[in-house]
């Protein structure tokens, strides 16, 4: 009897970005980001494959950016309906045959076989579904005594850095039209539960408004590997205004929205980022105004953190009985580099302080900000 309880997850092993200018991102992970290039594709690769990749790192975050260099390839079919963004998201699993066998059970749609490399006690193995998620796929990869990357890729040498403490992917978040058939396959296929949901609209507070917007999030995750999937849709009144439709239309359709990378000191790293040129979105200065009776009143009656640092910074706070995170989001892609085709994709920074949740109280926070940044945005 196989000791894995549901697909065999340890956490993230990777995502795929389809970047439009792989020297832009390169310049953004190295230079801004003070990530590590620890990996490229290989000529050999690059000529089979039509696209050129380079791997970036910082703690147990790992992102591959591929650009198209011809018609036809993985990156420029992803390109015929999406602006930039992740494409496909790789779990690490314990055994990839025996996750293709359950996924085999529950019906998942397999894009290819499974792969194998050998090279002596080395082992690699992959393979791929189609998800709800568009053209997106989610791929599971197993390595036995495999430090590297994967097959085919040049692993390269650095020395070590990650400046702003990065620990690992703590969420990804997901936009789709409607919720059920998504929520259903995470549920259904890989195996996953049901860990928070939330809903409200901006007419919550403006009743009386002609115009608004609003969502209904449902989060996921597999409790054996303690991955966490947030899933968004608009809802009515005012569906096609809503942030989560206007989304769809930047993208070409579902598509994953934002990914949180998880710190250890969000003022430090956030001060130094905003020094280096990265943008965020911005925060009601009324936001802080409420916030500490709004902590009280949850339960968190003290903080480590001094409120004017949060403050100066725009990071968000939200907690419950005497736990908290904190969190701020950077602008889309598209109006970072004033380029629509780039993208609605952002990253989110988050430092938790005993708080596992998705910060409920900022929810509306960040939602009415994504507004403000939309209505701003370069549009064609």
């Amino acid at each position: 009897m196989s000791d894995i309880q549901n697909l065999g997850i340890t956490g993230y092993d990777s995502v795929r970005f389809v970047t439009l200018n792989l020297e832009r991102s390169r310049r953004f992970y190295l230079d801004l980001m003070d990530f590590q290039e620890v990996a490229r594709s290989t000529p050999e690769l690059e000529e089979e494959s039509g696209d050129e990749s380079a791997v970036f790192s910082a703690g147990d975050i790992v992102i591959e950016c591929i650009e198209s260099k011809r018609r036809g390839s993985f990156a420029d079919y992803h390109r015929r309906f999406h602006s930039a963004g992740i494409a496909t998201v790789n779990f690490r699993v314990r055994d990839a045959a025996e996750a293709w066998r359950r996924l085999e059970e529950r019906g998942a749609t397999f894009v290819d076989d499974l792969k194998e490399f050998r090279d002596g006690d080395r082992v690699f193995r992959s393979f791929e579904i189609a998800s709800p998620l568009g053209n997106a796929t989610y791929g599971f990869v197993e390595k036995r005594e495999w430090s590297g990357f994967a097959p085919r890729y040049v692993d390269l040498e650095v020395a070590p850095a990650n400046r702003f403490s990065f620990q690992k992917l703590d969420h990804l978040t997901s936009n789709v039209r409607t919720l059920k058939p998504l929520v259903d396959w995470f549920r259904d296929v890989l195996g996953m539960e049901q860990f928070w949901e939330i809903a409200f609209h901006t007419s919550d507070v403006a009743p009386h408004a002609r115009t608004g917007s609003g969502l209904k999030s449902i989060v996921m995750w597999d409790p054996e590997g303690g991955i966490k999937f947030a899933n968004n849709e608009p809802l009515r009144p005012f569906f096609n205004k809503s942030q989560i439709q206007l989304y769809l239309e930047d993208f070409g359709g579902p598509g994953v929205q934002h990914a949180a990378f998880a710190v250890q000191d969000i003022i430090s790293t956030v001060a130094e980022l905003r020094e280096r040129g990265v943008k965020f979105l911005h925060t009601p200065d009324n936001y802080y105004d409420a916030a500490p009776a709004r902590l009280a009143a949850q339960g968190v009656s003290s903080i480590d953190e001094d409120w004017d640092d949060l403050r100066r910074h725009g990071i968000l706070i939200d907690g419950a009985d005497g736990k908290y995170l904190l969190q701020i989001f950077m602008v889309e892609a598209a109006k970072y580099y004033d380029e629509p085709a780039a993208g609605p994709f952002f990253i989110e920074i988050i430092h938790r302080k005993g708080d596992e949740g998705f910060g409920g109280g900022n929810f509306r926070a960040l939602f009415e900000s994504i507004e403000r940044e939309q209505q701003g945005r370069v549009t064609v």
